[in-house]
């Protein structure tokens, strides 16, 4: 599934996915308590709904996109209302979304301003863009299932693994693995996560970046599928190309991940 369409045609759904998934992070961001690390507008992934979903809201609500059909989903208990996106200008969409949250005493989510901004849409259309948006669902619902085993494997380590958020931002999923407490941008830690795709790779690719930025002599060589990047942020990744040619992409990823959290936490506890 996550071969077809191959992995760097899927900008142009990337783009429509990013902007729609600000609707689930706007309501947070109007109805939850800012959290130190801009956490409260950060999403989680619903694998039965195959959906990003927003933290919980007051009255048990949450708001999502699943990613794959292109479709608003706001949640109560077990009660889903949905919007198909599809041809669906911002102002119907942020009235639909508005009159639910009004509906359950909640503030509108339409008005709220992003401290970023977004990619340009590339003109994609999602009535053309059906099979990339189900790709790139399938590239998210991979990653989470990844991260969640990362995370086991460092639940012993303290302060520990964080949830696995999709930050809507730069549109990654991933876990940061605490190595001590204090602040975050100062904090020992490792990013690990997924994106799917960016100005650095047109594709989806994992990454593995430490926090604060330890040396880089002598880096070691990485297993087959990986590389060190060093423009703008350090850490490896490995390519959803550079993995889909070797003959099992999971596992060497998985080796990838394993091997630079290793390298990661042996520098860092050398600090």
């Amino acid at each position: 599934m996550l071969r077809n369409p191959g992995p760097t045609a899927l900008a142009a759904a990337r783009a429509l996915a990013h902007r729609a998934v600000q609707w689930p992070t706007r309501a947070a961001r109007a109805n939850l308590p800012p959290a130190p690390d801009d956490s409260h507008s950060a999403l989680t992934w619903d694998a039965d709904r195959a959906a990003l979903v927003s933290q919980p809201l007051k009255k048990n609500v949450r708001v999502g996109l699943r990613v794959g059909i292109h479709e608003l989903v706001y949640l109560k208990g077990r009660n889903v209302e949905s919007l198909n996106l599809v041809g669906i200008p911002d102002a119907e969409v942020g009235r639909w979304l508005d009159q639910r949250l009004a509906r359950d005493g909640l503030e509108p989510a339409t008005g709220v301003k992003l401290p970023y901004e977004l990619p340009p849409t590339l003109f994609g259309r999602p009535a053309e863009e059906g099979p990339a948006l189900a790709t790139l669902a399938g590239w998210f619902a991979a990653g989470a299932e990844v991260l969640e085993e990362v995370r086991k494997k460092h639940a012993k380590r303290k302060p520990g693994p964080s949830p696995v958020r999709c930050w809507p931002h730069h549109f990654d999923i991933a876990v940061l693995v605490s190595l001590e407490a204090g602040d975050p941008e100062h904090a020992k830690a490792i990013g690990i996560g997924l994106s799917p795709g960016d100005d650095y790779y047109a594709q989806p690719y994992v990454y593995v970046c430490p926090n604060p930025k330890p040396g880089t002599a002598a880096l070691p060589p990485l297993p087959p599928g990986g590389r060190w990047h060093n423009r703008d942020f350090l850490g490896a990744v490995a390519t959803a190309a550079d993995l889909f040619a070797l003959p099992d992409p999971r596992k060497a990823l998985v080796d990838v991940i394993d091997s630079a959290s290793d390298e990661w936490l042996r520098r860092l506890d050398a600090r």
